[in-house]
């Protein structure tokens, strides 16, 4: 009789369960951010989108592997991964509270009962020694009416999802950053190598000038007019040199390694990286679908709403579906005197002062309410930082090819410099100038190409690519 009421009670429960709170659901986006980008520029491709290895469109082996390296090294990206395990522990031990607990004691103890022998003295006799063993097995079921475990569970797998999308921000901003550290020492090493250069000629100049003025051909104005060149030639090359050792040094710290084992030889060489094609950047909507951090704000906010259910839940009682057996055995304690036994639901409701849990229905509005502020503010620094970064490789790209034109022209001067002091009109000294000339326009040249590179990677880091594991190069 009374296992059938028990049992109609649990099916009843199960039949009248339900769940409180609001359904998450994403959050819509304008059809205006999930179009073309508005920021035009010959450099870039809408109609295709970019890979998720998108260095290796730089066609450089040696970078490949720095990335592939950094992106099992990295310090910050191993912290990520720790935090990712700590939470999927977290979502098993919630996803525990589907299923009943357990308890098992057992025990022996010897010695003389103080009621046996209390009765025993009564009847003028007297309770003997004895051994009584224990054992004991409590089981509680929580009968989850009303959702509390349900959406406690769904909160704790979104938190743990938004996590895995922190940990590909950290991927997305290692390849960007350990890209942007090798190509910074390539372009130091190359703008060092012009400097250099520089310097070469200046020094020449000096020379010249000094055999001039020793025959009194020079002044000491033309003197100190060479030498406050060369000074300043002399000044560059610190700056530079000490640019590709920060650089150097911020790439070692990227791939996990000690300054001292900075990759100074390999991260090396006089050309500049290029990409051979328009930057594939695709459109708004599969920008948004790529972005981890948009993904992570969505998942932060579906944790958020999860939560309004689960204090939501606690208006109302919880209630356990509970069952115990026990047993002692001794000399007196025999046969089924020995067993005990109870079954039954156990009712819990802070009721009626219900205060704290609507403060924390009200908490959990406003955490929803902010975190989905977060997403629309996250989409929008999104959109915002491609339109950017496209405008800024077009501003590039028009510096450079004016830059370029003046290579162009400044080399054209000096092979007619060479001419003319073959032909008697010009000084070596005149020629020594148009080769500086010459040597400040490539050195223009080769800071537009680092900040062209610069901007690159700015974009493709704002495309939100090199997150996925299953596609970056080993």
């Amino acid at each position: 009789m009374i296992l059938r009421r028990l049992t109609a009670l649990v099916g009843a429960a199960f039949l009248t369960g339900c769940t409180l709170g609001p359904t998450h659901r994403p959050p819509a986006v304008s059809p205006l951010a999930a179009g073309a980008f508005i920021s035009e520029s010959s450099t870039v491709d809408p109609t295709r989108d970019p890979p998720n290895a998108w260095w290796r469109l730089y066609d450089d082996d040696v970078l490949a592997r720095f990335v592939a390296e950094a992106l099992a090294a990295n310090s910050d990206l191993r912290v990520a991964v720790a935090n990712l395990a700590l939470s999927q522990a977290v979502l098993r031990e919630v996803r525990a509270g589907r299923y009943p607990t357990t308890q098992i004691s057992a025990g022996a103890v010897y010695g003389r009962n103080l009621i046996a022998d209390s009765v025993a003295a009564a009847f003028h006799g007297h309770a003997e020694d004895q051994t009584t063993y224990l054992g004991g097995l409590d089981v509680s079921y929580e009968i989850d009416l009303y959702g509390r475990v349900a959406r406690s569970i769904e909160a704790a797998n979104a938190d743990t999802q938004a996590i895995e999308a922190a940990r590909d921000v950290i991927r997305v901003a290692v390849a960007a950053e350990t890209t942007r550290a090798y190509a910074s020492a390539r372009n130091a090493s190359r703008e060092l190598a012009v400097a250099q250069r520089s310097l070469e000629i200046a020094d020449e100049a000096v020379a010249i000038v000094v055999r001039q003025a020793a025959a009194g051909a020079a002044s000491e104005f033309e003197m100190a007019r060479v030498q406050v060149l060369a000074d300043q030639a002399r000044a560059v090359i610190p700056v530079f040199e000490g640019r590709r050792r920060a650089a150097l040094l911020e790439l070692a710290v990227l791939l996990g390694r000690v300054p001292s084992d900075a990759p100074i030889h390999e991260a090396y060489g006089g050309t500049p990286m290029r990409i051979e094609m328009a930057l594939p950047v695709g459109d708004g909507a599969r920008l948004l679908a790529r972005r981890p951090d948009v993904r992570q704000a969505e998942r932060r906010l579906a944790a958020a709403t999860a939560r309004i259910g689960v204090a939501s839940a606690s208006l109302y009682p919880r209630v356990s579906l509970g069952a115990n057996l026990g047993l002692a055995s001794n000399d007196v304690l025999k046969g089924s005197n020995a067993v005990n036994f109870a079954l039954g639901p156990l009712i819990s409701w802070s009721f009626p002062n219900q205060a704290v849990a609507r403060s924390r229905i009200a908490q959990s509005d406003a955490a929803a309410a902010a975190s989905l502020a977060n997403f629309d503010g996250t989409v929008l620094r999104a959109l915002k930082e491609v339109e950017q970064s496209i405008s800024a490789c077009e501003a590039e790209a028009s510096r450079r090819s004016a830059l370029a034109a003046a290579e162009v022209n400044a080399a054209k001067a000096y092979h007619l410099s060479g001419l003319r002091l073959r032909e008697g009109a010009l000084s070596q000294l005149d020629l020594l100038a148009a080769e500086q000339t010459l040597l400040g326009a490539r050195a223009a040249l080769a800071a537009a190409d680092s900040r062209i590179i610069d901007a690159q990677i700015s974009l493709f880091k704002a495309l939100g690519g090199g997150w996925r594991e299953g596609s970056i190069p080993q």
